[in-house]
């Protein structure tokens, strides 16, 4: 049985919630009406999953969510506007430590929650068997109030030595897959590559449309590296990082001999996007997997794990997250379990495992 707090300000949406985490079966719920009250209830109730909305009364969703992680760490699923605003909202809770989001219904909330349904009870039940992650600083909260985390630019980045001698492959790639968890963990790999990598790193991030240009601004100002959002056919650069385009799916073509990155519609025959497999599937047909490095991160699900196996099959290097690290290990075990493992690494070990890859 899943103890499940369920956090929002609307009457109706906690009924709602509650009706939907009932049908489902194996949940045992409490609800709160604000943010002091998630605070109160994740010590009296002892959840081991918690719904919190972000904009509410008398105490907000990001500060009740510090103040969770400080007094008792608890999985979080946020449950986030898809808006811009709702977007900058949502990242910054994934960095004070929560585990996922999900989509806040417009209109006719009956209505729209249902389309939504199989979503939200298969994220909160991923959510209360992951790993949490401690906050980047941010753990240590005062009662009183929350200050933001401070955006560095790339000049203020912690500096790594670099280890690159020149004699990387040119036509080389870097892919990146990852769903649940991956903003947090992407910080934890992004920001350690060096500014003259040379090679283009391109992340499939499964996030809604509004999310990822948001999410690629942030990650522009951690990293070393250009980081931008592919919503157009672009030629790919050494030393960027690309981020698929939230409600399409990023894959690689040649547009006259240069590799480049195209954001193309959402393919129905896949579950997730932007699609970790296509970005591989294309990779197969335009790159030689040689000079491939592919990465699977934290995520539910199997996404990318064929694509990538096949890669390695190949000659291409491959990067499994290893469990020790991985929010949810779904992904990077489907990819172990089909042999497409190079090399399991926890997260902080991956950067520096691909730039000694690429200087070979």
């Amino acid at each position: 049985m899943i103890k499940l707090l369920i956090v929002d300000d609307s009457a109706l949406m906690r009924r709602q919630l509650t009706t939907i985490f009932q049908d489902a079966g194996g949940f045992e719920i409490r609800v709160a009406r604000n943010g002091r009250e998630a605070v109160e209830e994740n010590l009296a109730f002892v959840p081991d999953v918690v719904t919190l909305d972000i904009n509410m009364p008398e105490m907000d969703g990001l500060t009740a969510l510090s103040l969770l992680m400080a007094e008792r760490p608890v999985p979080v699923v946020m449950v986030s506007s898809l808006t811009e605003k709702g977007a900058l909202a949502t990242l910054e809770a994934l960095n004070l430590g929560a585990v996922d989001y999900i989509p806040k219904p417009g209109g006719t909330i009956s209505l729209s929650i249902a389309e939504i349904e199989t979503e939200i009870i298969g994220k909160v039940r991923a959510a209360s068997r992951a790993r949490l992650k401690t906050s980047h600083g941010l753990a240590a909260r005062l009662r009183g109030g929350m200050t933001s985390r401070p955006t560095p630019s790339p000049a203020s980045t912690p500096s790594r030595p670099t280890i690159l001698r020149g004699g990387a492959q040119r036509d080389g790639v870097v892919l990146i897959g990852v769903s649940t968890g991956g903003p947090r963990t992407l910080e934890d790999i992004l920001p350690l590559l060096p500014a003259d990598f040379p090679w283009p790193v391109l992340v499939a991030q499964h996030m809604p449309p509004s999310f990822t240009r948001p999410f690629a601004e942030r990650m522009n100002g951690l990293c070393a590296l250009e980081v931008a959002e592919v919503s157009r056919p672009t030629t790919l650069d050494a030393g960027n990082i690309y981020i698929g385009k939230g409600g399409a799916d990023m894959v690689l073509a040649r547009r006259v001999g240069k590799l480049t990155a195209l954001a193309r519609p959402e393919n129905t025959d896949f579950l997730w996007h932007p699609s970790v497999e296509l970005l591989g599937r294309s990779a197969l047909e335009y790159c030689d997997p040689v000079n491939v490095i592919a990465v699977l991160l934290t995520g539910m699900g199997y996404d990318g794990a064929q694509a990538f196996a096949d890669l390695k099959q190949r000659g291409a290097r491959t990067i499994a997250e290893s469990e020790a690290t991985a929010v949810v290990f779904g992904m990077p075990a489907e990819l172990i379990a089909r042999g497409g493992a190079t090399l399991t690494l926890p997260a902080e070990r991956i950067a520096d495992q691909i730039r000694i890859w690429v200087e070979r």
